[in-house]
């Protein structure tokens, strides 16, 4: 099998099992989706959807959070993991955002990589989900996946995994492929005890076939 039937079998795939493939996390506008994408660095979407109706309903836009100080924030999100650094990524952003952006968050991905506490992947994260842009964020289980399956070859880095399947998957389906091999990572091709017999890719993936042989 070549690369690129391989990539059109995985395609096939994921739009028969997963057509309507999304976000797990809560937001309705640009600026919810950036702090919640911010909240949710090595931290569980269910833990972000705890704590941001509130903290939403405190601060509902860049201005409002613009005022709060970093302990403010922490009080609602010191729940979620490493909270004493991104309640102070949340409110800089937030004075960024108003100080530079006239209170809205910018839809270039190279601009949204100026806030604090964003980088690459949050970049890319907000400019598809908020602002249907072609972007493919890689976090660890995009990483992974890809590289188990064979997607991706001898991938060392996130940048070098978003170039490879942007190389090879058609552009406008990007966002979509990033939320099939997210949730694929996250409950089915889990690091640990892949559960494989559940799994409808084992045919062609890459690290099975390494097993068996």
């Amino acid at each position: 099998m070549t690369l690129n039937d391989k990539y059109k079998a995985v395609v096939a795939y994921f739009e028969q099992t997963m057509p309507d493939a999304q976000s797990e996390l809560h937001f309705s506008n640009p600026f919810e989706t950036i702090v919640a994408v911010i909240l949710s660095a090595q931290c569980t979407d269910k833990r972000v959807n705890a704590v941001t109706p509130a903290l939403f309903a405190r601060y509902p836009d860049a201005r409002a959070m613009s005022a709060a100080t970093a302990d403010d924030i922490f009080q609602y999100i010191k729940s979620c993991s490493y909270p004493n650094s991104k309640s102070r990524y949340l409110a800089d952003t937030a004075r960024m955002l108003v100080s530079d952006f006239g209170g809205e968050v910018p839809a270039d991905i190279e601009q949204l990589q100026r806030l604090p506490g964003v980088g690459r992947k949050t970049a890319n994260v907000v400019a598809a989900v908020a602002f249907g842009q072609d972007a493919m964020p890689v976090d660890t289980h995009i990483f992974r996946v890809s590289a188990r399956i064979g997607l991706t070859i001898n991938s060392k880095t996130p940048l070098d995994t978003e170039r490879q399947l942007t190389k090879h998957l058609p552009r406008e389906i990007l966002s979509k492929a990033h939320h099939w091999l997210l949730l694929h990572g996250r409950y089915t091709c889990t690091a640990r005890s892949p559960k494989c017999d559940k799994c409808g890719l084992t045919d062609i993936c890459s690290e099975r076939r390494k097993k068996k042989e």
